[in-house]
C-alpha cells in the first residue's frame, strides 16, 4: 500500500499552542476541535509511509519578521506569539514530530512564500499534497492556491482543517473545490484506495 502513496506528502499547518489553545489572542476558535482528526491524519500518514511536513510559524521576539498587521502583538507590554523556542511555538499536545519528519518554518500565510517547500517537494518526488491544520481562509487557502498554481494535486481534509466559524470554513472549502481540490473527511481519507487500517478512524 505504501507504493500507492509514494508521491504524496502530508502538510500539518500551524498546529501550535499559540495558534490553537484558547489562552492566546491569536487562537483559531475552531482549532481545538480538529486536534483529534489531525492526530488521526498523522497516524494514517505514518502507516502509509507518507512523509510528514510540519509547517510552523516561528517569529523573532521583537516581531521584525511578522506581518505589519500583527506587529502590535510584539510591543513591550504584550505576550509575544509563536516566538522561536517559546512554549507557544510548540505543537499542541498529541502531535509529535519524529526525527525523519520535515519541519518547515514560515512567516507568512502560504507555506510556499519565501520558503524552500517547493524545492523540497520536487527533490523528494512529491506531486500530491494532503493538507491539514489552521486556518482555512488564511494559511490553508493560500498554501493550497499556491500548490495548485505549481501543479500539485491537492487534497484538503475538511474536518482536519478549521476556521473561526463553520461558515467561513465551508465557504473557503467550496472555493478550493472549485479549483479541483479534493475535500474528503478524515474517515473518507482513511479508506481511499480501499485502504483499511487498524487505527481508529471513526
Amino acid at each position: 500500500m505504501a507504493e500507492a502513496w509514494k508521491h504524496t506528502a502530508l502538510l500539518v499547518i500551524d498546529m501550535q499552542k499559540d495558534l490553537i489553545l484558547p489562552y492566546s489572542p491569536a487562537s483559531v476558535k475552531g482549532g481545538e476541535a480538529i486536534v483529534p482528526n489531525v492526530i488521526k491524519a498523522v497516524e494514517v500518514a505514518r502507516s502509509r509511509d507518507i512523509p510528514i511536513i510540519w509547517v510552523v510559524r516561528e517569529h523573532d521576539s521583537l516581531g521584525r519578521d511578522v506581518e505589519l498587521f500583527r506587529r502590535h502583538f510584539y510591543t513591550a507590554d504584550k505576550t509575544k506569539l509563536v516566538v522561536k523556542g517559546s512554549p507557544g511555538a510548540e505543537l499542541v499536545e498529541g502531535l509529535e514530530s519524529k526525527p525523519h519528519d520535515y519541519k518547515l518554518i514560515k512567516t507568512r500565510f502560504s507555506a510556499f512564500l519565501n520558503t524552500n517547500l517547493h524545492s523540497y517537494l520536487q527533490g523528494a518526488g512529491i506531486s500530491k499534497i494532503v493538507v491539514s491544520g489552521v486556518q482555512t481562509p488564511n494559511c490553508i487557502r493560500q498554501t493550497v492556491f499556491d500548490a495548485v498554481s505549481l501543479d500539485y494535486e491537492v487534497t484538503v481534509i475538511v474536518d482536519a482543517t478549521a476556521a473561526a466559524t463553520s461558515e467561513i470554513h465551508n465557504a473557503n472549502v467550496l472555493d478550493m473545490k472549485n479549483i479541483g481540490v479534493a475535500t474528503p473527511t478524515i474517515e473518507e481519507w482513511c479508506h481511499i484506495n480501499n485502504y483499511y487500517t487498524t487505527l481508529s478512524c471513526s
